[in-house]
C-alpha cells in the first residue's frame, strides 16, 4: 500500500480559501447550523466566531434588537451577538433551585424586553420596553410587563380577517409566532421567555378579541411551577376589515392561578436567565409541556379540594359532637 493511500483526504477548510468559506458558505447558514459548524474543527470554530456573522443572523431572527438600547446592551455581552443568540434562541427548559432565587434578585434593577411578533414567519410588530425594578411599588404590585400602552391598538395590514370568528382563531393559532427576549443588564445575559408557537387560543366574548397565549413553565422544585404567560389579543378594527393587535403582555402566576408579586417575579426571572437550561426542542414540544403542566395543576387543585372537603367534614363532625355534648350536659345535668 502506498504512502499516499494512507494520507487522510483534505478537508474543505484546507482546500478552500478562508475568504471563500466566510463569504460564500458561512453567510448562507442559519444560527443552529453555524453553531454546529463551529464544533467541527478548530479552524471552523475560528471562522464562525466572526461577530458580523452572528450579528446578521441575530437581526434576521429578531428585528427588535436593532434598537439602540438593545445594541448597547449586546455590546457588553461576553461574545456580543453570539452570546445573545446562544442565550435566547434555544427553548428555555428551566429547572430552578429555590435557594438560588434569593441572591439572584440582589442586582436586578432593570429588565429590558425585546419582543417580535410574526405572522407566517414575517415580522409584523416589534417593541422594546425598559422596566425599572428597584422601586417598592414594583416589588409590591403584581408582576406584569405591557408592550402596548393602555387602549393602544396597532393595525396589522398583513393579517386579513378570514370572515368567521372560528376561521380567524384557527388562522392565528396556525400562523402567529412570538419571541420575547428578556435581558438582564446586570448579568449581561438574556433568555427567551416565550414559546415560539401558541399553546392556547380562545375568543374573549366580552370584547370579541381573540386571545393567543404563549407560555413557558418554570419549575422551581418538585412541587412548585411558575407559568410565564404571554397574551396577545387581536381583533377586527372598528369600521373595517383590518386586524388590530390590542394587547401584548406578560405576567407570572403560580399553580393556584395567583399572580406573582414583582419581588418574587424578579427572583424567578433572574434565576431563569442565570441558571435556566437551554436546548433545542422538537416541533410541538412546547404545547405538550404546557398541556402536561395544566394537567398537573388540575391534579393539584383536585387534591386541594378533596383536602378542604375532608377538613370541612371534620369540622362539621366536631361541631356536631360539641353541640350534642353541650346539650346533653345541659339537659341531663
Amino acid at each position: 500500500m502506498s504512502a499516499a493511500a494512507d494520507e487522510p483526504a483534505p478537508t474543505i477548510t484546507a482546500v478552500l480559501h478562508p475568504d471563500i468559506i466566510h463569504t460564500q458558505i458561512l453567510t448562507r447558514l442559519d444560527g443552529p447550523t453555524l453553531a454546529s459548524a463551529s464544533c467541527a474543527s478548530a479552524h471552523l470554530h475560528q471562522l464562525t466566531s466572526d461577530e458580523h456573522l452572528w450579528r446578521n443572523i441575530s437581526i434576521a431572527t429578531w428585528p427588535s434588537i436593532t434598537h439602540p438600547k438593545i445594541q448597547s446592551l449586546i455590546s457588553s455581552f461576553p461574545h456580543r451577538h453570539r452570546s445573545l443568540y446562544s442565550d435566547s434562541f434555544p427553548l428555555l427548559t428551566t429547572r430552578l433551585l429555590t435557594e438560588r432565587t434569593a441572591p439572584a434578585i440582589d442586582r436586578m434593577l432593570e429588565l429590558v424586553s425585546a419582543v417580535d411578533l410574526f405572522y407566517e414567519g414575517k415580522p409584523i410588530l416589534t417593541r422594546v420596553v425598559e422596566s425599572e425594578c428597584d422601586s417598592g411599588w414594583f416589588h409590591g404590585s403584581p408582576f406584569r410587563i405591557d408592550m402596548l400602552e393602555s387602549k393602544e391598538a396597532v393595525t396589522v395590514p398583513t393579517i386579513a380577517h378570514p370572515g368567521s370568528d372560528e376561521a380567524f382563531k384557527n388562522d392565528l393559532e396556525r400562523n402567529l409566532t412570538l419571541s420575547w427576549i428578556l435581558i438582564d443588564p446586570s448579568r449581561r445575559k438574556s433568555a427567551n421567555l416565550s414559546s415560539s408557537r401558541p399553546v392556547f387560543v380562545r375568543r374573549r366574548w366580552t370584547t370579541g378579541d381573540v386571545q393567543v397565549r404563549f407560555a413557558t413553565v418554570l419549575r422551581m422544585d418538585e412541587d412548585t411551577e411558575i407559568q410565564c404567560r404571554i397574551t396577545v389579543a387581536c381583533g377586527l378594527k372598528e369600521g373595517g376589515d383590518e386586524v388590530d393587535v390590542r394587547e401584548m403582555s406578560m405576567h407570572l402566576e403560580d399553580m393556584d392561578g395567583k399572580n406573582l408579586c414583582g419581588e418574587y417575579g424578579l427572583a424567578v426571572l433572574a434565576a431563569a436567565v442565570e441558571f435556566g437550561e437551554r436546548r433545542k426542542g422538537r416541533d410541538g414540544e412546547e404545547k405538550e409541556r404546557y398541556d402536561a403542566y395544566l394537567e398537573r395543576r388540575r391534579e393539584r387543585r383536585s387534591v386541594k379540594d378533596r383536602r378542604e372537603r375532608l377538613l370541612d367534614l371534620v369540622f362539621i363532625g366536631v361541631s356536631v359532637s360539641v353541640f350534642v355534648s353541650f346539650w346533653g350536659f345541659v339537659l341531663f345535668w
